[in-house]
């Protein structure tokens, strides 16, 4: 990865495709709700693991609670970018990408739990 957050490419970071998410409800696939910390609920406490509910039937499920809690200059991207299209309908670009976006925090995540471990004295 090149740039830190979410600046990435499937050709320079493969893994991005590699998704631990799923969105498992049919539906109109409108954000409907605000996108604020009770619309995420975990589901997998082994794992920390949990759903983000766009409306009252859909949800991205398998969120880790890193990903959801991740910030980046004052900004929390897993719930930001669903925020910004409240009223929207996500199309399966959309649900692809925020796929991506979940799968790019936990890698930095990981990455950064990496380099704190490395002793440079």
């Amino acid at each position: 990865m090149r740039r830190a957050g979410l600046h990435y490419h499937k050709k320079e970071y493969p893994k991005v495709e590699q998704f631990i998410t799923a969105y498992p409800q049919d539906g109109d696939n409108i954000i409907t709700r605000k996108i604020v910390k009770k619309d995420y609920e975990i589901t997998d406490k082994k794992n920390k693991a949990g759903r983000v509910r766009i409306n009252d039937e859909q949800y991205f499920d398998n969120v880790p609670k890193i990903a959801w809690e991740f910030y980046i200059g004052g900004y929390q991207p897993a719930r930001k970018w669903l925020r910004d299209r409240k009223r929207r309908e996500l199309n399966f670009d959309d649900i692809l990408h925020y796929q991506k976006i979940i799968k790019a925090l936990t890698e930095t995540d990981r990455i950064m739990q990496e380099i704190d471990k490395i002793d440079f004295m």
